[in-house]
C-alpha cells in the first residue's frame, strides 16, 4: 500500500500565512461587502445604499471632489517629482545630499503634519495671510478648501515621486543619451524620445501610489477642507457621526472605493506589463556642472523644494518650544508643551512605539517567508497568497477600519477597543512594503548558495535560518524600514480602531489640532519628526548607505 505524502513545512508556512490573511484581511472586507447591501432592521438584501449613494447630487459630488483634488495632485506631483529629479541626476547641485534626506524625511513623516503646518502659514490668522493682507491690503481667506487639500498633496507627495523617479534614473545607461545627441535628438526631444519611455513604468507606479495616497487621506481634507468633502471623510462621518450612523452606507462607500481602486490598480499593472523595460546602466548618468542661466534656474527649483518641504518641519519645531497660555501662544519659548504632552498624552507615545515594534516584528517574519514560499516554492496557493498580500495596498486605510469593526466587534473574535485590532491592521496593510523589498533580495540570492548548505549536511530549516536569512537583511531592511515608519504615521484605519486606552501619537496630534491645542500638537509632531530623523541616521550608519531606494 502506497503511503500518503505528508505536506513539508513549507507547505504548512503557507497555509497559515494564508489563514493569517483569510481571518484578517478577506472575511473582514467581505463583512464590509455583505453589510453594504444586507439590511439588519428588516433582515432582508438590498441595493438601498448604494441606490442612496447614487441618487444624491451631495455623494455623487463628494466622488466627483475626490477624483478632481486626487486626479491634479497626482499629475502635479509627477511633474513636479519628474523634473526635479532629472534635474538633480543630470545638473551637478550644491547640497544634494540635503536635498535628498529632506525629501525622504518628507515622504516618511506623517501627512497630516503638513497640513496642520500650513494652516498655522496661509490659515485665516496664519503668519503668511496677516502679511499678504498687509502688504497688499487684501482680505485673503486663507488657503482652506479645494486649493488648501491641493496645496498640500503636492507639496508633501511630489518627494514621493521624485524618489522613484531618481533610482530609475540611476539605472538608465547614459549611452542611450549619448547616442541619441549624436544622431542630433538634443535637450527637450531627448528628454521626451528616450528619457520618459525609459522611466516610464517608474512613473506609472508612482502616479499610482500617489493616487491611492491622496485618495485614501483622511486628515488632510477633514482639518483643511472646510466644505469640500472627499471619500474618507464622507466614510468616517456615515460611520462615527455625531449626529448619525449608518454603517450599511458606510460600507458601500467602502465597496465603491474598493472596486474603483482595484479597476486603477489592474489598469496601471496592464499598462505597466506592455512597456515593462528593463535596464542595466553600465554607464551610468552623472551629474554635470552646467553655466549660466541653466545653472541658476536649476539651483532655484532645487532649493524651493527643500524650502516647501522643510517648512511643514520648521514651523512645527518653532511651536512647540512657544509659551501657551491654555490653547494660546504667548510670548517666549518653554518646553511647557512638551510637558504637558508628556503628561497628559504620554500613554499614546507608548502606545506609538509598542505597538508600531510589536507590528514590525510580525511584518517581518510573515513578510520573509511569503516572499521566500513565492520565489523558492512557488505553487498554485503561493501565487494567490502573493496576490493577496498585495490588496491591502489599494485599500484605504477608513476601509479596512469599518472592515475590522464590522468583522471583530462580537464573539467569537472581540477584538474591538483592545490594541490587538490595531495592530493587525498595521500588519495588513504595511506587509507589502516588507514582502516587495524580500522578493526582491531573495531573487537576487543563487539557489546554489542554500544547495551548497544543504550538500555540507545543513537541514533544508538551519540552510534557511543561518545562510539565506542574513544574506536577505539588506534587502529586508529598507522595506521594513518604511513599514515602521509608516505604521509610526498612521492615522486613517486608527482613527476608526482606537478607544482612549489606545491612542496612537496620530491620533492624539490629531485630536488636539481639533481642538486648538496646537502647542502640544506641535509638541508630539516634532517627538514623531525626530523619530524618522534618527532612525534614518541609525539605518544609515548601520547600513553603510546613503539612500534607501523604493
Amino acid at each position: 500500500m502506497k503511503k500518503r505524502r505528508l505536506p513539508d513545512g513549507w507547505t504548512l508556512i503557507t497555509c497559515l500565512c494564508f489563514l493569517f490573511f483569510l481571518v484578517f484581511f478577506l472575511y473582514p472586507i467581505s463583512r464590509t461587502l455583505i453589510n453594504s447591501i444586507y439590511d439588519s432592521a428588516t433582515g432582508t438584501f438590498t441595493l438601498a445604499s448604494f441606490r442612496k449613494f447614487f441618487t444624491k447630487r451631495y455623494y455623487t459630488n463628494t466622488v466627483f471632489n475626490s477624483l478632481r483634488v486626487t486626479t491634479l495632485a497626482t499629475l502635479s506631483t509627477t511633474f513636479f517629482g519628474t523634473t526635479l529629479a532629472y534635474i538633480a541626476r543630470t545638473i551637478r547641485i550644491r547640497g544634494k545630499r540635503v536635498l535628498d534626506i529632506v525629501m525622504l524625511i518628507s515622504v516618511l513623516s506623517p501627512p497630516f503634519i503638513g497640513a496642520y503646518s500650513w494652516i498655522v502659514l496661509l490659515g485665516r490668522a496664519g503668519v503668511i495671510t496677516r502679511l499678504i493682507n498687509r502688504i497688499f491690503g487684501i482680505e485673503f481667506a486663507g488657503i482652506y478648501g479645494f486649493a488648501g487639500i491641493l496645496l498640500v498633496f503636492t507639496v508633501k507627495l511630489s518627494p514621493l515621486v521624485y524618489l522613484y523617479i531618481s533610482g530609475a534614473l540611476k539605472n538608465l545607461d547614459n549611452s542611450l543619451n549619448e547616442a541619441a545627441e549624436s544622431m542630433g535628438c538634443i535637450r527637450i526631444r531627448k528628454i521626451f524620445r528616450i528619457v520618459l519611455p525609459l522611466i516610464l513604468p517608474t512613473m506609472l507606479a508612482s502616479a499610482l501610489l500617489v493616487f491611492m495616497r491622496a485618495l485614501a487621506d483622511f486628515g488632510t481634507p477633514m482639518l483643511i477642507g472646510e466644505g469640500y468633502r472627499t471619500l474618507p471623510v464622507l466614510i468616517y462621518n456615515s460611520f462615527i457621526g455625531e449626529v448619525s450612523q449608518d454603517y450599511s452606507f458606510a460600507s458601500a462607500i467602502s465597496v465603491i472605493i474598493v472596486a474603483f481602486t482595484t479597476v486603477i490598480f489592474l489598469l496601471q499593472r496592464f499598462v505597466s506589463s506592455r512597456v515593462n523595460i528593463e535596464m542595466s546602466s553600465m554607464n551610468p548618468m552623472e551629474p554635470k556642472k552646467a553655466k549660466g542661466l541653466r545653472n541658476v534656474l536649476a539651483h532655484a527649483y532645487a532649493y524651493v523644494f527643500i524650502l516647501l518641504e522643510l517648512l511643514p518641519i520648521i514651523v512645527v519645531a518653532f511651536n512647540s518650544f512657544q509659551n501657551t497660555e491654555g490653547s494660546m501662544f504667548v510670548e517666549g519659548f518653554s518646553l511647557n508643551s512638551y510637558a504637558k504632552a508628556f503628561d497628559s498624552m504620554g500613554s499614546s507615545i507608548v502606545h506609538t512605539y509598542v505597538y508600531s515594534i510589536i507590528a514590525l516584528a510580525i511584518i517581518l517574519v510573515i513578510g520573509v517567508l511569503v516572499s521566500y514560499s513565492a520565489i523558492r516554492r512557488p505553487s498554485p496557493l503561493t501565487a494567490v497568497l502573493d496576490t493577496i498580500t498585495m490588496f491591502p495596498y489599494i485599500i484605504p486605510g477608513s476601509v479596512m477600519g469599518i472592515s475590522m469593526l464590522l468583522a471583530f466587534n462580537h464573539p467569537p473574535l472581540l477584538l474591538s477597543g483592545t490594541p490587538v485590532i490595531i495592530i493587525v491592521v498595521y500588519v495588513v496593510r504595511r506587509l507589502p512594503y516588507t514582502i516587495r523589498s524580500s522578493s526582491a533580495i531573495l531573487k537576487q540570492i543563487s539557489v546554489a548558495v542554500e544547495e551548497a548548505g544543504q550538500s555540507l549536511g545543513a537541514n533544508p530549516a538551519r540552510t534557511f535560518t543561518k545562510i539565506t536569512v542574513p544574506m536577505m537583511v539588506s534587502g529586508v531592511l529598507p522595506g521594513a524600514l518604511m513599514s515602521w515608519m509608516s505604521i509610526i504615521s498612521e492615522l486613517s484605519a486608527s482613527i476608526m480602531l482606537y478607544v482612549g486606552s489606545t491612542k496612537t501619537m496620530t491620533i492624539a496630534i490629531y485630536t488636539e489640532v481639533i481642538r486648538g491645542n496646537y502647542g502640544v500638537a506641535s509638541a508630539l509632531s516634532t517627538i514623531l519628526i525626530c523619530t524618522t530623523v534618527i532612525v534614518l541616521l541609525v539605518f544609515f550608519r548601520l547600513t553603510g548607505r546613503t539612500e534607501i531606494e523604493l
